[in-house]
């Protein structure tokens, strides 16, 4: 028996941008559990906080803001 290919298309009325801010912001969403738990784990270790300060400032401009 012949196996037929299957073909998705997507039609998406959004611009790049808006496309882009709504996956961040749907991941964000699928992933707060995860992060929450993160915080809190670094937060028991007090020599933890200046690396996560630091990351955070390099890395600001990439995360979405909402």
């Amino acid at each position: 028996m012949k196996r037929t290919k299957l073909n998705y298309r997507f039609h998406n009325p959004n611009s790049a941008e808006e496309t882009a801010d709504f996956l961040c912001k749907l991941l964000i969403e699928a992933n707060v559990g995860k992060v929450e738990k993160a915080i809190e784990e670094a937060a028991l270790y007090p020599e933890s906080k200046d690396y996560i300060l630091e990351n955070l400032s390099e890395n600001k401009e990439k995360l979405c803001v909402g």
